[in-house]
């Protein structure tokens, strides 16, 4: 029996279902689902009432809780007031449009809190880093998780949900997306990244037959493009914290606007490490993320 089965079920009663202690561990709901029969196997006993439409709590889980909980705020205290300064050195990967926006947010609380950490980061797009941190090139990473919440082998913490939001010029007068559509080329984000693609089929949503001028690598370019006058697209919308300055116009969407989930990732056997913790911590400062979400 490990001792995160017990860290994931405190988080199930704290935060009342399963699907709410997944977001607070990094896990799906039904790897936090796996856990908890395997606590069950272990004790003999169950844990949940799971008779009804939702699981509820047997009085054995709420005594174990209890008496764990305590263990686990006295192990939390300790890691936080007697840990090392750390030392050494983490890689981590970041897709494109984080490299300019988040990473100097990150890196910067990084030195300020560990400044004897040395940290490398690595450009490339989320099924690239994907294969690197599996492969061991990579201690973590900041990427788009996949549509389908990603391998449960895998620690996850969700960072952002961005909506995808359509940029005009700042001059353009149109109202409408589909007006702007019928008047600027249209510019459109690598369609060979998940994002690009999402994009592509809402655009064919809005105006079937629209065919791109332009097509380009990066958020970045795209916006600088956008705001030059030379077309209008839809991309992903930046962190609020971002220190790119485009100037463009947000045409809203409507209620079915895609968007994507910004996540930091790294190996399960590598979820407690301190530098990796350290890196995670810092991506969800710099999104204004807590443990407890």
């Amino acid at each position: 029996m490990k001792f995160e089965f017990l860290m994931t079920l405190n988080s199930v009663l704290r935060h009342g279902s399963f699907a709410n202690a997944a977001d607070d561990v990094g896990l799906t709901a039904s790897a936090v689902s796996l856990q908890m029969k395997r606590l069950e196997e272990y004790l003999g006993q169950p844990l949940f009432d799971r008779s009804g439409r939702s699981v509820r709590p047997t009085p054995l889980a709420v005594e174990l809780a209890e008496n764990v909980r305590g263990a686990l705020d006295a192990m939390e205290e300790a890691r936080t007031r007697h840990a090392a300064a750390l030392t050494g050195r983490v890689v981590i990967g970041a897709i494109r449009s984080l490299q300019p926006t988040m990473i100097p947010l990150v890196l910067r609380e990084i030195g300020g809190r560990h400044p004897s950490l040395s940290v490398r980061v690595i450009q490339g797009d989320s099924g690239e880093l994907l294969e690197h941190l599996k492969a061991g090139r990579l201690d973590g990473a900041a990427l788009v998780r996949p549509t389908s919440g990603g391998s449960s082998r895998l620690y996850w913490q969700d960072l952002e949900q961005q909506p995808f939001v359509f940029v005009a010029p700042p001059d353009s007068i149109e109202t409408t997306a589909e007006a702007l559509i019928s008047r600027y080329d249209w510019i459109q984000f690598d369609t060979s990244l998940t994002s690009g693609r999402t994009a592509a089929s809402y655009l064919h949503r809005l105006s079937p037959g629209t065919r791109p001028r332009f097509e380009l690598e990066s958020i970045e370019a795209v916006l600088a493009m956008v705001s030059a006058g030379l077309g209008v697209s839809i991309i992903p919308r930046l962190p609020t914290s971002s220190r790119v300055r485009a100037p463009v116009r947000q045409i809203r969407l409507d209620d079915d606007t895609p968007t994507r989930k910004i996540a930091f990732v790294c190996r399960s056997g590598d979820a407690d490490n301190r530098r990796v913790m350290a890196i995670r911590d810092a991506f969800a400062t710099g999104y204004g993320v807590t443990r407890d979400e």
